[in-house]
């Protein structure tokens, strides 16, 4: 069964640094899209970033600048480097990964989401 892990959320002081990683276990065929999202308290989740598996990058423009995606297709992982962080950036982070887990079909997946926050 295929799931995603999400990791390195924590806390932060404002201006600092995190970086957040996303892996598939279990048996992937082939990894599409990859898109980081989060939700703050109250509001609605939003996409962060995301990024295809050429390496095309598409970021929400509250981050842009600041935030970075990447994926490593070997390892089924794909990171979010987050810099100069604000205390509006306090949210849970989740992944959201479309994946073959054989040939033939498509199927998107969520990870369980990390708290990240940053203190002022």
């Amino acid at each position: 069964q295929v799931q995603l892990l999400e990791s390195g959320g924590g806390l932060a002081q404002e201006g600092g640094s995190l970086e957040l990683s996303c892996v598939a276990s279990g048996r992937v065929y082939a990894m599409n899209d990859m898109v980081w999202y989060r939700q703050g308290p109250g509001q609605q989740r939003e996409l962060v970033a995301a990024i295809n598996p050429n390496g095309l990058r598409n970021y929400a423009n509250s981050v842009r600048g600041r935030f970075t995606i990447s994926r490593d297709n070997a390892r089924n992982t794909t990171y979010l480097q987050m810099r100069a962080l604000k205390t509006e950036d306090t949210a849970v982070y989740y992944c959201k990964a479309q994946m073959a887990p054989r040939m033939g079909l498509i199927l998107y997946y969520w990870g369980q989401g990390t708290q990240v926050t940053v203190s002022s």
